[in-house]
């Protein structure tokens, strides 16, 4: 028989022949696993990562805007340098003249109230017209129209935005011209005591004045009020179109008291950039508008040339620096002009806002 003492001896600590208490089995030494980095830690991390890419962008953000406003600055900058030789040389006045010969640099006699006058009221005839169609199509498709019927019809009015001026301007001339003259002869004859609507210095048959190139230019224009309108008119909080159907309010009561005091603002901005679309027109109203000698009398039935089309008319013909600076000088106007629209456009959206 085996000794006791040497069994125990022989089976050692960890054998399970160890029946005084010994572990069970002799486990190896192991290299214990990393520990993960702290929950707080991760937190910090992605905290940093998020600070660092917001200073990014907003740092891009504010070099994008700062360099537009230093290119616009250098725009205006650059009309201005190149006008005031032309202005110092000009025998006229150039605010207040109303004839502007600037082909001669040694004789140089221009002035700018006979385009203002032009450019200000085919402009302000174009978005008359164009405001309250602009708003109807807006309001049609956003409250009235079944979605089928809206998203294709939409479409159709923003292609319109797509059409080349040069066309715009055909169409004006060949097509929309001889179909409303008879609208325009019995406005001449019928209102014709209202100075609007006298004789003016081209005749009526022609239709090469500001009346059909008004209505071309709120042709133009609609595409630009009635986009943006819509997509303000959609933003309308549905909460509020609910609680006034709720009430009993009619379709026409929930557009007059939810609908437009919410995008009242928006429809505005539009129209604005409708006027800045209409100030800046070229070719349209270069080739339907008719260049006359007689003065402008106010008149839709007159013909006349805005900045545009009459730096557009006769800018390639110029060549020397005194001339080509009278043109740019009536430009400079036009660039103060669609800023002093644009500010005229934020106080209105701002005096909205706080009316709201």
């Amino acid at each position: 028989m085996t000794d006791p003492t040497v069994a125990a001896s022989l089976a050692g600590p960890g054998d399970p022949g160890d029946r005084r208490g010994g572990s069970a089995s002799a486990v190896p030494a192991t290299t214990a696993p990393a520990a993960e980095p702290a929950p707080s830690l991760l937190k910090a991390g992605r905290r940093t990562g998020a600070q660092q890419g917001d200073r990014i962008f907003r740092g891009f953000a504010t070099g994008s805007g700062a360099f537009m406003v230093a290119l616009i600055g250098a725009i205006g900058l650059f009309l201005l340098i190149q006008a005031v030789p032309s202005l110092l040389a000009n025998k006229g006045n150039f605010l207040t003249g109303r004839t502007f010969e600037a082909g001669d640099p040694n004789n140089l006699n221009f002035g700018i109230l006979e385009l203002s006058f032009v450019t200000v009221e085919v402009s302000i005839f174009a978005l008359v017209l164009a405001m309250p169609v602009g708003l109807g199509i807006a309001l049609f498709l956003t409250q009235y129209a079944p979605r089928r019927v809206a998203r294709p019809f939409a479409y159709l009015v923003d292609l319109l935005a797509a059409v080349p001026s040069i066309i715009f301007g055909l169409w004006g001339a060949f097509v929309l011209a001889p179909a409303i003259l008879p609208i325009a002869e019995f406005l001449n004859e019928h209102l014709g005591w209202f100075f609007l609507f006298q004789e003016g210095n081209v005749p009526l048959a022609r239709g090469a004045n500001v009346f059909t190139a008004g209505i071309v230019l709120a042709v133009m224009i609609l595409p630009i009020i009635t986009a943006i309108s819509r997509e303000v008119f959609e933003r309308t909080p549905r909460a509020q179109i609910e609680a006034a159907l709720a009430l009993g309010a009619t379709k026409w009561e929930v557009v007059r008291t939810t609908v437009l005091p919410f995008g009242r603002a928006g429809y505005i901005s539009a129209s604005m950039l409708g006027l800045g679309r209409a100030l800046g027109e070229t070719i349209a109203l270069m080739i339907i508008l008719a260049a006359t000698p007689a003065m402008f009398s106010g008149s839709l039935f007159d013909g006349g040339a805005t900045f545009a089309s009459m730096i557009a008319l006769s800018f390639a013909e110029l060549n020397n620096n005194l001339s080509a600076g009278a043109f740019i000088a009536a430009g400079l106007v036009l660039f103060v002009l669609t800023f002093v629209v644009n500010a005229a456009a934020r106080l209105i959206i701002a005096r909205s806002g706080a009316k709201a």
